[in-house]
């Protein structure tokens, strides 16, 4: 089992090139396939089919309502009150049946968010921790940076702005198909006077409702084409920033002891000001298709009226019908300038969407991130021997290698790997465990066998101290005593009182005793293979003592593989490997397919 604790990468988030977007259907069908492979999909079938029949039903409401407008004014122009008294009977049937199908609708499309974001989630935090995957990406560039920026944030962003836009979409498709109808019919004998002619336009006010969106549609995506790009470029500063506020913060002891405040400080203020600075192309690019939206939207106020006009003063249209006539107008008009209307959301969308489904698509793909090189063979073989033949490790910094070219190692051997500092003795590590797997050679592990990694800095899952010295298996596998034995056995007994107490293990524990927790955990599952990476050599004599005691006792039995410096041959009796670096080969290429 691997206990490595992955370490966030410092590196900012590159901005997002459009230029490298597979294009909308693409991202779209990869998030569909997530959503119908995820268990709440029944759920959101559901959901968006009742949204269907209450849009729809609402929508007949409104072709009532609109048709209401003409007996209900013609009654007001005629003097008529009981008519008049009648029509607000009317509109009170109406709007009652339309008041619940509004909140119908406004409690569907709630939970249809909720259920959306919980199937993203799942799919993406399922792909993520598929074994290795997390690992590998986080050395993939800065697509794997602040992954859970994009699951968390990115994530509930998407399928806020999916299900209001889907829906708002729907909704004036469906209404621009019932209200259609509606003006064609009253416009439907319009002619326009030429000279001594005639010209007969049927359904002139629809064709009149189609010039005037058709012309704000185009005019605001030619003036905010640019939102899409500005903001994706704005949420990867946030991600720094706020990734910036939490390495600080995890921090902070150390900063405090070398009275760093002043230089991180500086680092954020960096970041604030790109951030700043991506949210002020991007207010300069909303306020320029403000000039569109909002100079479409007054002028609409007298638009429907305009349309209608010539109908009215012709003598075709009453003057309860030029209300009904400038209601319909309004309606097919406001569903054709949906997407004028949405532009910034769609925009806000549309970058959202980029940075979540180039994020799964990069978890998906983890296998291929590099280039033309080749893997290092990990295969399972007979028990009680471990096999490493031939071992290249390729990386960014060149090729790693071992001298011995055949190395067998079988139970209760101690094997000291050794090499000069910067040899790459955690790569090779990370490779043993599986985790690096370009280069070339072969490593064979016994079949069915633990494996227990030890890494440099012992990870310290949040819970309990008995779920921390179990993980990451369940604490029904160890008994009161083993967890106290193993405490004691490392001079930890004063945690005893504490075994079943959640805390911040990592904050509340100096680094020699997470060290010493990191062995005693080792102790307790009592693996038949250790491998460590270079902690004896960081640890405190004493500390180094009792694990060399429990190593020669209670683990006597165990392969130990040991990674680190040559100072603790003799302490081990170990057999000593030879860590060679050579930068002039092998050195490994990133790949360019997996766009941040």
């Amino acid at each position: 089992m691997m206990t490595d604790q992955p370490q966030k990468s410092v590196t900012p988030e590159a901005t997002i090139d459009t230029s490298s977007d597979p294009g909308l259907i693409t991202q779209l069908g990869m998030m569909t396939r997530a959503l119908l492979q995820s268990p709440v999909r029944r759920t959101l079938a559901l959901l968006g089919a009742g949204l269907v029949l209450v849009i729809v039903a609402t929508a007949y409401g409104q072709i009532r309502l609109n048709s209401w407008n003409r007996p209900f004014y013609n009654a007001l122009s005629e003097h008529q009150l009981d008519r008049f008294l009648e029509q607000l009977g009317v509109f009170g049937v109406i709007a009652a049946s339309l008041l619940v199908l509004n909140v119908a609708q406004q409690w569907l499309a709630q939970m249809l968010t909720l259920k959306l974001r919980q199937g993203l989630v799942h799919d993406l935090v399922r792909n993520w921790l598929r074994p290795q995957r997390a690992f590998r990406l986080a050395h993939a560039g800065p697509i794997g940076v602040n992954p859970d920026q994009r699951m968390h944030e990115d994530a509930r962003h998407l399928t806020e702005l999916s299900s209001t836009l889907g829906i708002g979409l729907l909704q004036a498709s469906i209404l621009l198909f019932a209200f259609v109808h509606v003006l064609w019919a009253l416009s439907s004998n319009f002619a326009l006077p030429l000279g001594g002619l005639r010209l007969v336009i049927p359904g002139y006010m629809v064709w009149a409702a189609f010039v005037y969106a058709g012309s704000a549609s185009l005019l605001s995506y030619w003036v905010g084409r640019g939102l899409v790009s500005r903001n994706a470029t704005r949420y990867a500063r946030e991600a720094d920033l706020r990734f910036s506020l939490v390495r600080v913060n995890e921090h902070i002891d150390a900063i405090a002891l070398a009275e760093g405040e002043q230089d991180e400080e500086r680092r954020i203020e960096r970041d604030l000001t790109a951030v700043l600075a991506a949210m002020r192309r991007l207010v300069t690019g909303l306020t320029n298709l403000t000039w569109v939206t909002a100079g479409y939207g007054w002028f609409t106020i007298v638009a429907p009226i305009l349309a209608a006009a010539p109908l009215y003063f012709a003598g075709n249209l009453s003057f309860g019908g030029l209300m009904m006539a400038a209601g319909a107008f309004n309606q097919v008009q406001s569903s054709l300038r949906w997407f004028v209307d949405n532009f910034s959301t769609i925009a806000d969308w549309r970058a959202t969407l980029l940075r979540v489904a180039n994020f799964r698509r990069a978890v998906m793909e983890t296998e291929e991130l590099h280039q033309v090189e080749s893997k290092i063979a990990l295969e399972e073989g007979e028990p009680k021997r471990l096999l490493l033949e031939e071992i290249e490790i390729a990386s960014p910094a060149g090729c790693i290698k071992l001298k011995e070219r055949h190395v067998e190692i079988k139970p209760a051997q101690r094997v000291l790997i050794t090499g000069e500092a910067g040899a790459g003795k955690t790569l090779l590590f990370r490779t043993l465990a599986g985790l690096w797997p370009w280069g070339s050679g072969r490593i064979v592990h016994p079949r069915a066998e633990e494996i227990l990694y030890i890494p440099h800095r012992a990870y310290l899952p949040p819970g309990t101290l008995r779920e921390l010295l179990a993980y990451p298996v369940k604490t029904e596998r160890f008994s009161d005593a083993d967890c106290k034995r193993a405490l004691t056995r490392f001079d930890l007994q004063r945690l005893i009182p504490r075994l079943d107490e959640t805390s911040r293990w990592d904050q509340d524990l100096n680094d020699e005793e997470q060290s010493k927790l990191a062995f005693a955990r080792a102790l307790l599952h009592t693996p038949p293979w250790v491998v460590i990476d270079e902690l004896l050599d960081t640890v405190g004599d004493e500390t180094r003592e009792r694990v060399l005691d429990v190593l020669g006792s209670e683990l006597k039995d165990a392969a130990i593989i040991h990674i680190g410096g040559s100072r603790n041959r003799r302490a081990l009796a170990a057999r000593v490997l030879h860590l060679i670096a050579d930068p002039a080969s092998r050195r490994l290429t990133r790949a360019t397919a997996v766009a941040a």
